[in-house]
């Protein structure tokens, strides 16, 4: 068994989607997905209600869940630091209901801030807070939304409210979480028997550790040189380009020359 995410080595998460059909069986799925949307029509009848998708693995077995309980409606935040592949993967990927919504980070900002390019936890925070929250707060008041739908985990370690999975933030936004007790295993299993498309992001170094993100963010890099390192092997041109203004990528490109 998979443990805390954090604790997992990528090729552990390589390994365990390779071997997934050996781990759980076909009928478990189809049990939990049957539970799972119950769930979900129990908790949003009557209510207006939508669900955040960030093209990760989990939002993308939230939203096949979603879109067969009859929701389809879609929130994903984005900024201008994107990679540019996974986000041509978006475009070709995306569910008919998303709306995208850009909050308009890009050099500009990052060059002001160039303590939040692979932050620490608290960094990690503003950068949600930025983005997704800022995103899915605009999006839940212009829509008039009762519940926003969320693909948090307890196994990631997320908060996902007491009890029942429902808890509304200070802004008064409502976040339900209908996948909070699935295990790693069984969103993995998912995917691969539904045969779900994942991004690109899954197929680079440390894919699954790092998950979605902007490229400043890189969660999980002990060192700006990691970092570096990591989005070089990824998209050059990203660290060639940022080099014109950030110190540090600068830094780094003298030392491979």
């Amino acid at each position: 068994m998979l443990g805390r995410k954090q604790s997992i080595s990528n090729e552990q998460w390589i390994k365990a989607m390779g071997d997934i059909k050996n781990i759980v069986t076909e009928a478990e799925i189809k049990n939990l997905e049957k539970q799972t949307i119950t769930d979900i029509k129990a908790k949003t009848k009557n209510k207006k209600s939508a669900y955040a998708w960030s093209a990760g693995k989990d939002s993308i077995v939230l939203g096949a869940l979603c879109e067969k309980a009859g929701i389809t409606a879609c929130v994903m935040g984005v900024c201008n630091l994107e990679f540019a592949d996974f986000m041509a993967w978006v475009d070709q990927n995306k569910p008919s209901g998303l709306q995208i919504i850009n909050t308009g980070l890009d050099m500009d900002w990052l060059e002001k801030n160039q303590d939040l390019i692979f932050p620490d936890a608290a960094g990690l925070a503003r950068w949600c807070r930025e983005i997704h929250i800022k995103a899915q707060t605009i999006y839940f008041k212009e829509h008039k939304l009762d519940v926003l739908l969320q693909g948090r985990r307890k196994a990631d370690g997320n908060f996902v409210g007491r009890g029942d999975n429902i808890y509304t933030n200070g802004k008064g936004i409502t976040d339900y979480s209908p996948l909070s007790d699935w295990p790693h295993e069984m969103v993995l299993a998912y995917i691969a028997y539904n045969s779900l498309s994942l991004p690109p992001i899954y197929d680079w170094v440390n894919g699954y550790k790092r998950g979605t993100h902007a490229w400043p963010m890189r969660p999980g890099c002990k060192t700006k040189e990691e970092g570096w390192q990591e989005i070089y092997e990824i998209d050059p041109a990203i660290v060639t380009n940022a080099a014109q203004r950030i110190e540090s990528a600068k830094k780094f490109l003298g030392g491979i020359a």
